[in-house]
């Protein structure tokens, strides 16, 4: 079982590289990124606020050093394959970047200055002005286009290894901080989602199987197709219409998870407050999936009841409920089991669709607002998030279905 374990743990190494490098390229080369934005308020006059006029200002000349201090931010004049290597903080990225003077002291922040000199070899290198003739060897120093003026900055290892995946540009804000804000709410909904649907649809589609062909399997059926084929955001706005007081019925809040003064209240008010609020968005999450599990588990149940065994198991006189439950159930429900990575993925995801139209600040619609507004620090983010989610994922059906079925074993 160890080396299973190791072998699947090194398996997803190059899957996650591999994933990782086809959404990075993709983002690097999709038009209307955060430098393309920015280049463009610089030419319109707008700023990084993008505050400002925009008439006859189209054609505006951008300063040599501006539009080279905003290359470099941007690193847009690094190979690709360097860039990449950054994100991933194997490859130290500039950190406090500022252009100076040859030979002329230069503030870099909280008070410290630093001065370009070159030393005994003909070669620039960075000094204190106190201290002329020791180099500073944490600092370093670029070719700049302004005549007798160098870039001089740090280094830092940081990107996603070290959990660091920038500043968002549209909420000025760390990612992470976003996402450790959002994350949370997100997988409440999920993994809320995730059980009902498991247990309903397992309950469901085993009476359905053993009343194949009854009015209950037909009526049901029509019912589960019905709420399959409505989308979940459109649900959601249906609910809220009716029973969120858009129409006569005000019982449940009309968005958000949790009251203005939750903060305030005791932990069970807490918990009845969270689950008032979560009961149409759950409703929303939901309903939609019970049609393929459904039919999923009945279908297994169907197969298995088939089976030369079960039939030699009747034919021994066993009872109905110990030949159904115990010999059949284990053999049928292998497929749910080997889609729980996936459905696990798919809920701590989050659906964005479903956070907008009940204004939820998950996770899902962080990445659904990033995408729109070509911010690509989250939208990077929240693909490793969902890559990390499917590979573990993959992993937890592998050893869920090595427990109910005896045929696989990690040897």
């Amino acid at each position: 079982m160890i080396q299973y374990i190791i072998r699947r743990l090194l398996l997803t190494i190059p899957t996650f590289f591999g994933a990782t490098l086809v959404v990075f390229f993709i983002v690097q080369f999709a038009p209307g990124g955060p430098y393309e934005q920015q280049l463009n308020a610089l030419r319109k006059g707008q700023g990084a606020e993008g505050g400002g006029s925009a008439i006859g200002a189209e054609t505006m000349a951008i300063p040599p050093s501006q539009l080279e201090a905003l290359q470099r931010y941007y690193q847009v004049n690094e190979p690709v394959w360097k860039r990449y290597l950054i994100w991933l903080g194997v490859v130290p990225r500039p950190t406090n970047d500022y252009l100076a003077e040859v030979g002329e002291e230069r503030n870099v922040g909280g008070g410290f200055r630093v001065v370009i000199r070159k030393d005994a070899a003909d070669v620039y290198q960075v000094y204190t002005p106190e201290d002329p003739s020791t180099p500073l060897t944490d600092w370093f120093v670029d070719p700049s286009s302004k005549e007798n003026s160098l870039w001089v900055y740090q280094r830092e290892m940081s990107g996603i290894f070290t959990l660091d995946f920038g500043i968002s540009q549209q909420y000025r804000k760390p990612v992470t901080e976003l996402i450790r804000e959002r994350l949370p709410v997100s997988m409440q909904f999920g993994l809320i989602s995730f059980v009902i649907t498991y247990v309903v649809c397992f309950f469901l589609g085993t009476q359905k199987a053993l009343g194949h062909g009854s009015k209950f399997d037909v009526i049901s059926s029509s019912l589960v197709f019905i709420a399959y084929s409505v989308p979940g955001w459109a649900l959601g706005g249906v609910l809220l219409v009716v029973l969120g007081g858009g129409s006569a019925l005000a019982w449940f809040p009309t968005g958000g998870f949790q009251s203005n003064d939750y903060e305030s209240i005791t932990a069970l008010e807490k918990v009845v407050d969270r689950a008032w609020y979560f009961v149409l968005p759950t409703i929303a999450y939901t309903l939609g999936g019970f049609a393929s599990i459904t039919l999923l588990m009945k279908n297994s149940l169907l197969d298995t009841l088939s089976q030369d065994f079960i039939r030699t198991a009747y034919a021994k006189g066993l009872r109905e409920n110990r030949v159904v439950w115990l010999h059949a159930m284990r053999n049928s429900v292998i497929p749910l089991v080997a889609s729980i990575g996936g459905i696990i993925g798919i809920f701590l995801a989050g659906n964005y669709l479903v956070e907008y139209a009940f204004n939820i600040d998950g996770i899902g619609r962080l990445s659904f607002e990033a995408i729109r507004s070509r911010d690509f620090n989250v939208v990077f983010a929240f693909a490793v998030i969902s890559i990390m989610i499917t590979l573990v994922g993959s992993i937890i059906s592998d050893f869920m279905l090595a427990l109910v079925d005896p045929r696989i074993r990690f040897s």
